[in-house]
């Protein structure tokens, strides 16, 4: 970053669920800095338009579903990581242009740690759904020292491409399949955000010493991971993930780390 931005956001379909606003509010408090982060519902063909608007205007900001992909297209340059996930969740202007980057892909290593155990070895990561957080997911089980990753998908043609850029996955036929021998099994599905959503993968397939781990978050965990714990099976949703990448993309804006634990009272709050 070369100068303040000329607005903060966050761009997604939908966005209201998003606790992306209260963290980073916090955390520009905290900070002393004078912006406000705001929350846009941007439709898929109105995010073309609302690029060039973000772009004029020297915004920086973040990007969620269903966009981080299509994002990264419309950005003139993209960071080394970004480039490899091929989606966007963070950008900033530079010289009049869109910059995208991925802090989404340090986000998932950190809260994995965090929910884990930093010194734990994985090995055969089940990975469900094909987007821009699969992507992501992707990217980091690529820096674990032979680690594998076999990917499940109902869109079959993401599946293929995901599983074309990264050497380590391999498709598999089921998410039964997927999960076979895994020792950490992922939701990269929306799967978990609507009260009636059903689970990523059953519970009870799931190898009874692997760590479950969802991209999804709700306020009360999603349902998923609770009915994992109570199966016996260490896991996390994706709260953890959330501020990671978000203190990493205020970084990127600023150029200084945010006030994590003032971050963290704001959702305790």
């Amino acid at each position: 970053m070369n100068r303040r931005p000329g607005r903060l956001v966050l761009i997604g379909h939908p966005v209201a669920h998003s606790l992306s606003p209260t963290f980073q509010n916090a955390a520009l408090r905290a900070a002393s800095l004078p912006l406000t982060y705001e929350a846009f519902d941007i439709a898929p063909e109105k995010l073309a338009d609302a690029a060039a608007r973000l772009r004029e205007i020297g915004a920086s900001g973040n990007v969620t579903v269903p966009h981080k992909e299509a994002f990264a297209a419309l950005c003139r340059r993209l960071t080394p990581i970004a480039e490899r996930v091929g989606a966007v969740n963070t950008f900033w202007t530079e010289d009049g242009a869109l910059v995208g980057d991925n802090t989404d892909v340090g986000g998932f290593e950190e809260a994995v740690a965090r929910a884990f155990g930093a010194q734990r070895v994985w090995r055969r990561v089940a990975l469900i759904g094909a987007g821009g957080g699969a992507a992501a997911v992707a990217a980091a089980a690529e820096r674990w020292a032979g680690c594998q990753v076999s990917l499940w998908s109902r869109d079959a043609e993401r599946a293929e491409r995901l599983a074309t850029r990264f050497g380590n996955v391999q498709r598999a036929d089921t998410p039964e399949a997927a999960v076979r021998d895994a020792d950490l099994v992922v939701n990269a599905t929306p799967l978990g955000l609507g009260p009636d959503d059903g689970f990523p993968v059953p519970v009870h397939v799931i190898p009874p010493r692997a760590c479950v781990f969802d991209l999804a978050y709700v306020r009360a965990e999603t349902a998923w991971v609770r009915a994992a714990r109570a199966a016996g099976r260490p896991a996390a949703d994706g709260l953890g993930m959330l501020v990671a990448q978000g203190a990493l993309a205020f970084e990127r804006w600023f150029g200084e780390a945010p006030d994590r634990e003032a971050m963290w009272a704001s959702l305790r709050g």
